[in-house]
């Protein structure tokens, strides 16, 4: 038995005291699992985290080495060893190694220039931006301009990335073509699917009048020269560094429909939000570091109680896209079978998954407190509102969420089976002053080294993703094959849809 493998054993063989147990036994819970930091309260203390496994999971991630790689990871070193690349994304917000930081810096001043020559109508009279993209190419823009500009006002966004043409038939719809601006984001510039778009796009804008359509393109990409050869002009081509991963690429170039609908210095704001929480992880102590004691949270729960999913519920309308967000962010960073040296994981990344609250109260909310799942719940919620209506809207927000906290805890006994509640059932809360760029950066990062520490707990590299690869490799397959060397019902299928 390996060292590892021991603590996971003392973690999951530990006394399990109630949560009604855990405070009532210690009178200084809340200020022993409570973390305010970079405008984030985070709640812990309705978790079955205790002394005994916070201290053991600190010895867990002595064995796995986690001061070293967190420090490999600031330091520009590679810590995706199966690409042998670095993981730069915090050079973005200018926590990195000195070159790197230097090298963002100077991208970024190419996206202000742009922005500024865009503004200033050098390419046009803009109203319109079509930002065309897949995974961390849509996913974080997508985040970023419906939490934070929806009063912005300053251009129309709208971000597609399916390959459904009724994806982008919508936009058309909307879209003046003279006025638009198309944004193709992609870090390697061959998506198929992102180009697929980008091409219907530019002939949607020359059937419809605009004499150079590639004069109002803007390219978003870690591999300038592709860009180039498929027709963007060089000057309106925004690098990235190839070490900043897909889905953790928002803070650079491809956070560019962000800068240009909130301005630049809500970018600006948003990346020192990030910075703020990138120097608590770096520095905070493990008992006091939110990113990890968040990962402790995690890992506990799918290791040793066998809880397979974990819930995310935000109590805000602005951060509805935040579950679809960190479903990437979480797994496709942490779903991985082997660790780093190829040997087998017991346990993956729980599944995330979640909703919208209050919505989500009238909707799966049942599962949660009387379902036999354990399901560890996360609440998301934000002191100041984001509108101008009656407080009352609010306040029952408010207090809808902390509502369900409390009763996921409490349960209440009964009688009658079908209206028993049993309670002890973990959650943790999440409760932002306000929901500006600031506090959604370090809300962000937050995620990020969460997953970062999870993934060092069980040895895996949460940098790779080659579990997408293989379902690219069997499209392409059919596309060029047919039927190809497939299996009966696949055959079928596609005999059937296409004759």
């Amino acid at each position: 038995m390996t060292q590892t493998d021991a603590i996971w054993q003392e973690i999951a063989a530990a006394d399990r005291p109630t949560l009604t147990e855990l405070f009532a036994a210690e009178p200084d819970r809340l200020s022993r699992f409570v973390v305010e930091e970079a405008g984030l309260h985070v709640d812990f203390s309705k978790t079955h985290l205790t002394a005994g496994t916070v201290e053991a999971f600190d010895r867990l991630l002595g064995i796995q080495g986690f001061e070293a790689a967190r420090e490999a990871l600031f330091s520009g070193a590679v810590v995706n060893p199966s690409e042998g690349r670095a993981a730069e994304h915090t050079a973005e917000r200018g926590q990195g190694a000195p070159e790197s930081v230097a090298r963002a810096r100077g991208f970024h001043g190419r996206m202000r220039a742009l922005i500024d020559a865009i503004e200033a109508e050098a390419l046009g009279p803009i109203r319109h931006v079509l930002h065309i993209g897949i995974g961390g190419s849509a996913l974080g823009p997508d985040l970023l301009v419906d939490a934070l500009g929806r009063d912005a006002g300053r251009y129309d966004v709208a971000i597609v990335s399916n390959v459904d043409g009724a994806a982008l038939e919508a936009v058309f719809r909307r879209f003046d073509p003279s006025a638009t601006l198309i944004a193709i984001a992609s870090k390697t510039f061959t998506t198929s699917e992102t180009l697929m778009n980008a091409r219907s796009a530019l002939a949607w804008m020359a059937e419809n009048g605009v004499e150079d359509p590639y004069g109002q393109v803007v390219a978003l990409t870690a591999a300038p020269d592709k860009a180039i050869e498929f027709g963007v002009d060089e000057t309106r081509v925004l690098p990235f560094s190839e070490t900043v991963g897909g889905r953790y690429s928002l803070w650079s170039s491809i956070g560019f429909p962000a800068a240009l609908a909130l301005g630049w210095d809500a970018f600006e704001e948003l990346l020192e939000g990030a910075a703020a929480m990138d120097r608590h992880f770096r520095y905070a102590p493990l008992a006091a570091n939110a990113p990890v004691l968040a990962a402790m949270v995690d890992y506990y729960y799918a290791i040793a109680r066998g809880a397979e999913t974990r819930a995310i519920f935000a109590y805000d309308e602005r951060l509805k896209l935040l579950p679809f967000y960190l479903q990437q962010l979480e797994m496709e960073s942490n779903g991985k079978q082997v660790t780093i040296e190829g040997t087998p994981v017991a346990v993956s990344a729980p599944i995330t998954w979640g909703g919208i609250g209050t919505d989500a109260q009238h909707a799966v909310f049942q599962l949660l407190h009387q379902g036999t799942h354990l399901i560890p719940v996360e609440f998301i919620a934000v002191i100041e509102p984001g509108h101008v209506l009656d407080d009352g809207h609010h306040r029952a927000l408010l207090t809808n969420c902390f509502a369900q906290g409390a009763a996921l805890m409490a349960g209440r006994a009964s009688d009658d089976p079908q209206r028993n509640y049993p309670g002890d059932r973990p959650s943790t809360t999440i409760l932002l002053n306000e929901l500006d760029p600031r506090s959604l950066g370090a809300l962000i990062a937050f995620y990020e080294h969460r997953v970062f520490t999870g993934a060092r707990m069980i040895g895996i590299n949460p940098y790779d993703q080659f579990g997408v690869e293989l379902g690219k490799q069997i499209a392409r397959s059919i596309e060029q094959d047919g039927t190809g060397e497939f299996d009966p019902s696949t055959r079928a299928l596609i005999a059937r849809a296409f004759g």
